[in-house]
């Protein structure tokens, strides 16, 4: 559910000085709310059929001509018996190969064809306590809708679950129990006993063991289903561009009919035991890249629904607690001398059903576990004896106000996916659904209530020596039980002091603006922009639009970027970049800076590229001159800070520090060598060693000649801009910078990544996986017609490799196929395969992939294929056409890229007009000079 709350008069919350019969009567009004119950949306439709059957639905129209559906199945892997280990997610699998009216394949092979892509849209997930099945549907063609809800109703109860598909299954189940081993998997299942004390969680992984998918009987599956898999345990949820009465008549037409469940198996819980004793989980792996602390406090009685007011009351006062020790943990983060890489504290849910807790985690170096843990038990600490202060709340209840009125002024523009997760958890966790009018309005009135104090006694009961569990990860056990059991311990005795809350300005500007001038506008109706020219060269694009009411996001570039820099300079400061922005602007720290933008929604991130400079950001449209304030300011008060810089490099080189212990991370760097050998400009894999070389002074000299002159810069605004104050704030803040006039272009040099018939092979791994990458790439002149039709040539390969490699081979559960043809800083063509798979079907499945693109390039794609790629692509890109982030994109490449203006009307019509034999054009030229063969093997 949405934090976002409703408008009670403020006098019914303000007790003010006044006559006793008065205080009396406000007070029982005031009590007389907080008991009333939460009430639940009424635009959402929730009704229960004979057989005990939940749906929910709501009529939403964006996007246009969709309807999200999902059946949601209050059932998971807790509910295994001992012969199901991993079957609640294996059923799952089941339901996508053989039902009642879908024979195996069948289902995917139907919804590709009307562009509902596997994975990307399709899905499925299995968790310990629900398994959610996942269907966007066109909802502008009466049959496609039909056909939607005859699925979601065979994955109710139309499963067949034959011995022949149950077995052919087991492979590609095996191979996503095989892509998730690693460090992190080993680790948790060492520690997640004592998290999950005296519960079934501890020993009921939704993926279940290697074992029990080899061997397990198709009774046991059979079983699960059957005492599972029953209309009193589902909830069906349509959201969509459909009327509710259209809607639930498809319901009850094809769930009502359901069979009731007769004696049914009852649906037990597993409630965590409560204990006495701490229990501290220390666990190492050599292939762990990161390393971590988890704290956690757990309550002891079981979690209540959210019912009444006063229930939703104390949820903000919990929320401004999260909000306000995080931003002590964010600012301990950006200290010269950093204990963790993040930190974070809340109070919510563990993997247990119904049972919440105390919660602070933290990533550290391999050898500053014992400082983060001693940071997040301090920093409780320090809220347990001397509170909160009251400018920190005032902030939080900015920064959550901000957060309301957005979501609130945006309230008719979600999207139907978004909304459905709410009536997910309603179903499966009680979670109230209130409108979001009421939720804004209630807290617009709840808010000024609550009191310092109140936030502030919420850590006596989190905080509590039974119950609790302190999990540390890594890659080596350097800190022991002993020293964990001190620090808990002695922080009750430490010396602290009260946190200081340091006062900063008000305003970001503090020196006085000369503004520009706008010398030109000129309106372009087609794409429905204006473009400003400014006084010192500058230009403005901006595109009003009404996909968010409460969003502009924001872009700019220059051409340039490193490009420009010698050898020596690239590799100097290629990794200090990422630093230049932790010292903040105009002598505001980054901590100064969180604190003065409290409950205003700005971002903005200036950067450097290869081939340009500029900035990205997002703001709320009434907080746009704050936005253009700091543009201002990062072209001309950047600060420098050393200890900014060393905080940083401190973070990086924590983060970094094992990570090539983890063979896909070894792979990715020995990879990046192999294709960039003989490159002078090659900065290498990001290592610690490259951090504390990288020069800050030079970055920061370097940037400045970046940002030296405005005059080729290009500023894009695209949502819901206001014209006058876009042209008033260019004029202000953009007009008055410095312009050059040095129309600077990226250079283009002369090194060419390996192209050709290449092969290499990582050894790198103890668990028994390999992966698989072929690339074909190299140099071409840059044709708009060709690139479109290799781009749907990755796609078509993609579903053709997911039935061989999957469906036919059961060699893998996932494999990623990509192609495109860019054409900055020169032609070059890609087109990637990638697959993990077992070491002993490398070569099988690495020659079915090399075969079906031979078999392409000789043959061309089946019509069916093609029609799939097409009607997946025309369909994501109708739904772009109503995104800001889709224009935004569009505008800039308009002149970065130099694409043609006519292209998002015209895309359509060219994906559609691209035959067989223009995919097979391109297969030939393309695919035909050799591929390079990356392979990365485990150590026997």
């Amino acid at each position: 559910m949405k934090k976002l709350f409703f408008a009670i008069s403020l006098t019914a919350f303000l007790v003010l000085p006044t006559q006793s019969q008065e205080l009396k009567s406000k007070i029982a009004k005031q009590n007389k709310l907080a008991l009333l119950n939460i009430p639940t949306d009424p635009s959402v439709k929730i009704g229960k059929l004979s057989n005990g059957l939940t749906y929910y639905i709501k009529q939403n129209a964006k996007p246009e001509n969709k309807v999200e559906l999902r059946l949601v199945v209050n059932a998971g892997s807790i509910l295994e018996d001992d012969d199901q280990l991993g079957l609640a997610h294996f059923m799952e699998h089941m339901n996508f190969n053989g039902t009642k009216n879908f024979k195996k394949n069948d289902l995917v092979d139907y919804l590709q064809s009307i562009g509902v892509k596997f994975g990307a849209h399709l899905n499925a997930y299995t968790g310990f306590d629900q398994t959610v099945y996942i269907l966007p549907i066109p909802s502008d063609d009466k049959a496609k809708l039909e056909k939607g809800f005859q699925i979601i109703e065979d994955w109710a109860h139309g499963a067949l679950l034959t011995g022949k598909d149950i077995d052919e299954e087991r492979g590609v189940v095996l191979e996503e129990f095989r892509s998730r081993r690693g460090a992190d998997s080993r680790m948790l299942e060492k520690y997640l006993p004592i998290v999950m004390h005296g519960s079934k969680y501890a020993d009921r992984l939704p993926i279940g063991t290697e074992e029990s998918i080899k061997n397990f009987k198709y009774e046991s599956l059979r079983r699960f289903h059957k005492d599972w898999y029953r209309p009193d345990l589902m909830a069906v949820v349509a959201v969509g561009d459909v009327d509710v009465a259209t809607l639930e008549q498809k319901i009850k037409s094809h769930f009502e009919k359901i069979p009731a469940a007769t004696n049914p198996r009852k649906r037990k819980v597993s409630p965590l035991k409560n204990h006495q004793e701490t229990f501290i989980g220390i666990e190492a792996d050599k292939e762990a890249p990161f390393s971590r602390v988890q704290l956690m406090y757990k309550d002891h009685d079981q979690a209540t629904p959210m019912v009444t007011v006063n229930d939703y009351r104390n949820s903000i006062i919990k929320s401004l607690f999260s909000q306000m020790i995080n931003n002590r943990l964010s600012e301990l983060r950006n200290s010269e001398n950093p204990p963790f890489v993040y930190g974070f504290s809340f109070h919510g849910g563990t993997w247990a059903r119904g049972k919440n807790a105390y919660q602070s985690m933290a990533g550290t170096s391999a050898d500053g576990q014992l400082k983060g843990l001693q940071a997040l038990l301090d920093e409780s600490e320090r809220v347990k004896r001397y509170g909160f202060q009251s400018g920190e709340l005032e902030r939080a209840k900015k920064n959550v106000i901000a957060r309301m009125e957005k979501t609130f002024k945006d309230k008719d523009k979600r999207e139907s996916r978004r909304i459905v997760t709410e009536y997910i958890n309603n179903y499966l966790e009680k979670e109230p659904i209130p409108s979001i009018d009421w939720e804004y309005k209630i807290h617009m009135g709840l808010l000024p209530s609550i009191k310092l104090e109140e936030v502030n006694k919420l850590i006596n009961s989190y905080l509590h020596d039974d119950n609790r569990v302190v999990v540390i990860t890594g890659p080596e056990k350097i800190v022991t039980k002993e020293q964990v059991t001190k620090a808990l311990n002695n922080v009750k005795t430490k010396e602290l002091k009260p946190y200081e809350d340091k006062v900063v300005a008000s305003s970001l500007i503090t020196k006085p603006i000369t503004p520009g001038s706008v010398v030109s506008s000129q309106k372009n109706d087609k794409l429905g922009t204006t473009t400003l020219t400014l006084s010192n060269g500058a230009k403005v694009i901006y595109k009003k639009t009404d996909f968010k009411n409460d969003e502009i996001l924001f872009e700019a570039f220059s051409f340039g970027g490193s490009s420009l820099y010698t050898n020596e300079e690239l590799k100097a400061t290629s990794f200090a970049n990422g630093g230049l922005f932790e010292a903040g602007i105009n002598g505001y720290s980054k901590n100064d800076l969180s604190k003065m933008m409290s409950g205003k929604i700005v971002n903005v991130r200036p950067y450097i590229r290869g081939l340009s400079e500029g900035f990205r950001g997002t703001v709320a449209p009434k907080y746009t001159e704050e936005l253009f304030q700091m543009v201002h300011l990062y072209f001309t008060a950047l600060n420098k800070d050393e200890k900014a810089f060393k905080s940083y490099v401190t973070k990086q080189k924590s983060f970094l520090g094992n990570l090539l212990a983890s063979p896909n991370f070894f792979f990715q760097k020995e990879m990046g060598e192999f294709m960039n050998n003989g490159n002078p400009r090659y900065t290498g894999f990001p290592s610690p060693e490259a951090y504390e070389k990288a020069d800050y002074s030079l970055a920061y000299r370097k940037y400045h000649e970046r940002f030296a002159d405005a005059s080729d810069f290009n500023f894009y605004f695209v949502g819901n801009v206001n014209e006058n104050k876009i042209k008033e704030y260019s004029e202000k803040y953009l007009a008055s910078l410095p312009g050059k006039n040095s129309n600077e272009k990226y250079k283009v040099h002369d090194f060419r990544p390996l192209s050709g018939s290449h092969s290499k092979t990582v050894v790198k791994g103890k668990d028994p996986k390999s992966s698989v990458r072929i690339t074909y790439q190299g140099e071409t002149n840059y044709d708009e017609k060709e690139a479109l039709a290799f781009n749907i040539l990755g796609d078509v390969i993609g579903i053709k490799l997911i039935e061989k490699l999957r469906e036919k081979e059961g060699g893998v559960y996932s494999s990623r196929t990509r192609g495109s043809i860019s054409k900055l800083p020169y032609g070059r063509y890609s087109l990637s395969i990638s697959f993990p798979c077992a070491p002993e079907n490398v070569d099988k499945l690495k020659t079915i992939s090399v075969n079906h693109v031979a078999e392409i390039v000789k043959n061309g794609p089946t019509v069916e294929d093609l029609m799939k790629a097409q009607k997946g692509m025309i369909n994501d890109h109708k739904e772009d056409l109503k995104k800001n982030r889709f224009w935004l994109s569009t505008l800039k490449n308009i002149d970065y890229m130099n694409n043609n203006q006519s292209d998002p009307f015209t895309f359509e019509d060219r994906v559609n007009s691209l035959t067989i034999k223009d995919l097979q054009d391109v297969a030939k030229k393309y695919l035909t000079n050799g591929y390079i063969l990356g392979v990365l093997n485990p150590e026997k």
